[in-house]
């Protein structure tokens, strides 16, 4: 099969979304298929972001053209948004057009409901231009490649509701599959608690350090944990993005007496991850609006027990109890009982480090790959003959 997988980001392997569609590219060329990438660095270097942005479309519609003129593709599994000025344009044989594939990396309307409810809790201040472009038109372009895609691809089950419901997509369609974490990840030696009842506990973010991350509700939290239990350990991997604040602004959030038991790494290669988490006990994931939580589960795979809220994606992936503590979204008081539980609990923060070890190892970016192409292939050729290899 010949794929052809797009993505509106720089194609940086440690970011999260171009991080997964890097992955799956990269298994679907180890079953034996041919994998080409499209993403905002295939456009010209002298356009400024934002218009890159806005003319994405433009482009991918032109790149698909040129593959299907060419017969070079047979696939285009777009992420939300990326196809839809293609995907509506009258072709003269339709019948020989690729299958189109929209898949989510956290269905923008979601994220949208969720940032209007922050700005109007007064955590987050939404720009001038959020109105005309990612509070509309973008939610546009996202809505138009989901109704005329051949196959979706959500992220979890809220994703799929809104999009059958809401906007009036088959069912038939939809499908929901998670993310995977690289084989490194898997099997890692499971190290135990220090014996020692006084020994150091660390606390992991590995996140981006903005609103929807939760850390409006998270930093308050931890700054009484840090100041109540001197023991507590604290770090933040990953923090660095565009809207971003800085690493000195990342520790301006918290008391002066306490900075000296944080760590802020804004950028890392993922690879690193694993050993970055070495000695780490806990994983805090407070996100207001997720579609799914890869590196909740690459820190469980780390074996570090996750204290995540209750949003759609995590819930796909943690039990509140058995594998993780649940707690409400935008909850301050919520995360600090939950650190204190886990801090003063040292069975219970090992039964749940045990379980959330083991839920882990069931994520496998291979198994993710396979089960995604068995539906191409279905669409493709629905009495079953099969394009693998060719």
């Amino acid at each position: 099969m010949k794929i052809l997988l797009t993505i509106h980001e720089k194609l940086d392997p440690n970011s999260g979304s171009a991080g997964s569609t890097i992955k799956l590219g990269h298994y679907y060329q180890k079953i034996g298929h041919e994998v080409h990438y499209y993403s905002i660095d295939n456009l010209p270097k002298w356009l400024p972001t934002l218009i890159k942005e806005l003319l994405f479309p433009e482009f991918v519609a032109n790149h698909i053209a040129k593959l299907s003129r060419q017969q070079l593709v047979d696939v285009v599994d777009a992420s939300t948004g990326d196809a839809w000025l293609w995907a509506t344009t009258p072709r003269l044989s339709r019948h020989k057009s690729p299958l189109l594939v929209t898949r989510s990396h956290g269905l923008e309307q979601l994220k949208h409901f969720a940032d209007i409810e922050d700005a109007q809790q007064g955590n987050l201040r939404l720009s001038w231009i959020y109105p005309l472009y990612r509070g509309s038109f973008r939610l546009w372009e996202v809505t138009t490649s989901l109704r005329y895609a051949d196959l979706i691809y959500l992220l979890n089950r809220e994703e799929a509701k809104y999009v059958v419901e809401e906007l009036g997509v088959p069912s038939e369609r939809v499908h929901v599959f998670g993310n995977g974490i690289p084989e490194a990840f898997l099997n890692l030696p499971f190290e135990p608690l220090p014996e020692a009842t006084d020994a150091i506990i660390r606390i992991a973010q590995v996140s981006t350090y903005i609103p929807r991350k939760g850390i409006h509700y998270s930093a308050p939290a931890l700054n009484k944990i840090l100041t109540r239990y001197p023991h507590v350990h604290l770090s933040f991997f990953g923090t660095e993005c565009r809207e971003c604040p800085s690493v000195e602004q990342v520790y301006g959030d918290f008391d002066p007496t306490v900075r000296d038991r944080i760590l802020v790494v804004p950028r890392y290669p993922h690879e690193q991850l694993p050993n970055l988490l070495k000695g780490h006990q806990i994983k805090l994931f407070t996100p207001i609006s997720e579609g799914f939580g890869k590196a909740l589960i690459e820190a469980m795979a780390c074996g570090l027990a996750p204290i995540t809220t209750a949003a759609p994606g995590p819930m796909e992936i943690v039990r509140d109890g058995h594998d993780a503590i649940v707690i409400p979204i935008r909850d301050s008081q919520a995360i600090e009982q939950a650190l204190e539980r886990l801090i003063t609990n040292r069975s219970y923060l090992e039964q749940l480090r045990h379980h959330a070890y083991l839920t882990a190892q069931s994520y496998s970016w291979q198994s993710v790959a396979q089960n995604r192409l068995a539906l191409y292939e279905e669409a493709l050729h629905p009495k079953g003959k099969s394009l693998a290899n060719v």
